[in-house]
């Protein structure tokens, strides 16, 4: 299985000042090509003694600090940052034929800022994040759904739904964050902010 990229060259001279300027661009042009949702990212951690693990999160918010993105506390990817707070970000854009490439560190955002968006979310996801033990193992998918309905009894739709103690935001704050774009006889561009002391320098990589 392979495919011939055909798409408009990526110059240095195009690029935005800065990565989180890049990405806006970017990011606006992947939903206005109407793809399936251009904020689906893989999360790559890693246990301190070099293990790693990847899962499929959904971006949240982004601004020149960084990607932002909720968990369960207790799941494994939020007790891997805890522990090792390195991070890679995967946006994975195959029908533009693009990828952006995060490498950063994560922290936990602040307690306000989780409530504003908790309080964002449909009365569904807010029982579920009550619901789910994330990253736990349980005996069948009856019991989750048990749960769930408990809380539905408790909680009913229109009322308030407290935040759980345990579940909150991270934010990576990007140290490299590389532009992606594939061309044919994979001859791709591949631009690489990098932080300096404050500022960004771009490098250009063989594909």
């Amino acid at each position: 299985m392979r495919e011939q990229y055909r798409t408009t060259l990526l110059a240095e001279e195009e690029l935005a000042p800065t990565p989180m300027g890049q990405f806006a661009r970017w990011f606006k042009e992947a939903v206005a090509g109407g793809l399936h949702e251009p904020n689906a990212m893989v999360v790559a951690t890693a246990t301190p003694d070099g293990r790693p693990s990847t899962r499929t999160v959904l971006l949240k918010s982004y601004d020149e600090h960084g990607f932002v993105f909720f968990t369960n506390y207790a799941s494994r990817k939020a007790a891997e940052l805890t522990a090792n707070p390195y991070a890679s970000l995967l946006f994975p854009w195959h029908q533009l034929a693009r990828q952006v490439i995060v490498t950063g560190t994560a922290s936990r955002i602040p307690r306000a800022e989780t409530e504003r968006y908790f309080r964002s979310r449909p009365h569904g996801s807010r029982l579920g994040a009550w619901a789910s033990a994330q990253s736990s193992v349980i005996a069948s998918r009856d019991e989750l759904t048990v749960r769930y309905e408990e809380l539905a009894a408790r909680y009913p739709e229109g009322g308030d739904v407290p935040v759980p103690e345990g579940w909150g935001g991270f934010r990576v704050a990007p140290e490299t964050v590389e532009y992606w774009q594939g061309h044919e006889n994979r001859l791709h561009d591949r631009l690489r902010y990098v932080s300096a002391g404050g500022s960004w320098r771009v490098e250009r990589l063989a594909p």
